[in-house]
Formats: structure tokens, C-alpha cells, sequence
């Protein structure tokens, strides 16, 4: 757990999958397209903090929604990579765009798809339902699922492994 604790006080950059990762994989599509997809707030507040804390949060994935768009906005997301299948050039040009190492980021991942990022990672992380191969190979995996806090509690984790933790939650105190 030490090994994993000292990847995780490394972090300073926080990449997510979205699609069984940020949410619960559910893709709910009408006639005319997508229609929603559906966010955990608590996930929501979590990457907030992160990015009260000094992090950057990037995403990258397969498809491309407005939802997202929009979900991304809302939250700050510092870099947005949709419709990228391969999601390992994307991870490469992000580490060249905010002169990063593998050591200061933090990949979070549900499928196949994900796992040749999260070998690069610093810290791979995964929600409790992801695939058993991508389980298997994280540092890190969360006790909530896919699109119901998982990230939130990944994010405490880094935090607490930070030191900084008790200071997001003094935030919210009042004195």
C-alpha cells in the first residue's frame, strides 16, 4: 500500500475515461441521438476539490457528445479529448502539451480500451465494476461503481495520499 500511496502524492494531473468511468456506462439514444447521459455529483464535488487543490483534470474517450461538452465545462475540465479510439496518442499529446511525466498522472479506466494508458500511468485507478483485466492491472481500485462515486472516492485517495485532504474538508467547516 506505501508503493501505492507514493504514486498517488505524485499525481498532479487526473485523466478520466467517461463511458463506465464518469458515468454508469449507460448510453441512452432516441431517434435523433444521444439524449443524456447520466453524472454522479459526488463525482462532480470530487473533481471540483481536485482542482481547488492545485490538479488538472483531462479526459479522454472514445465518443463524442455535447453532454460531455457541456458536463466538461461545467466542471473546468482543463483538456477534452472526444471521438479518440486511440487513447494512447491522446495521452501522449497531452503529456507534451502540459510537459508532463507518466509519475504525475493519474488514469482512471473501466474497459480494454483503457488499458494501454493506464500502463502508462503513474496511478491507474478503476471504479469496482470494471473488467477484471483492468482491476487487475490498477494501483488503485474504488469500492463504488461506474457513474456512482467511484471517482469521487479515487480522488479522496489521492488527496489523503497529498496531505491534503482535511484541508478540502476544513473548507466546508464552519468555525
Amino acid at each position: 500500500m506505501k508503493e501505492v500511496k507514493e504514486r498517488a502524492a505524485a499525481v498532479r494531473m487526473l485523466v478520466l475515461d467517461v463511458d463506465g468511468t464518469l458515468t454508469d456506462g449507460g448510453i441512452y439514444i432516441g431517434a435523433t441521438g444521444e439524449l443524456f447521459k447520466r453524472f454522479d455529483i459526488k463525482d462532480g464535488l470530487g473533481i471540483a476539490l481536485w482542482h481547488r487543490a492545485g490538479g488538472k483534470t483531462a479526459v479522454i474517450t472514445g465518443r463524442t457528445s455535447p453532454i460531455l461538452e457541456a458536463r466538461a465545462r461545467e466542471l473546468k475540465i482543463t483538456a477534452l479529448w472526444q471521438g479518440r479510439l486511440d487513447k494512447a496518442a491522446a495521452y501522449q499529446e497531452l503529456k507534451t502539451r502540459y510537459s508532463l511525466t507518466d509519475e504525475a498522472i493519474a488514469y482512471i479506466g473501466d474497459d480494454l480500451v483503457d488499458l494501454p494508458v493506464m500502463q502508462q500511468a503513474g496511478f491507474a485507478a478503476a471504479p469496482a465494476d470494471a473488467v477484471s483485466e483492468v482491476r487487475q492491472r490498477a494501483h488503485f481500485v474504488a469500492s463504488h461503481r461506474s457513474g456512482n462515486g467511484a471517482v469521487r472516492e479515487i480522488i479522496e485517495f489521492i488527496l489523503q495520499a497529498q496531505g491534503r485532504w482535511e484541508e478540502m474538508v476544513a473548507r466546508f467547516l464552519i468555525s
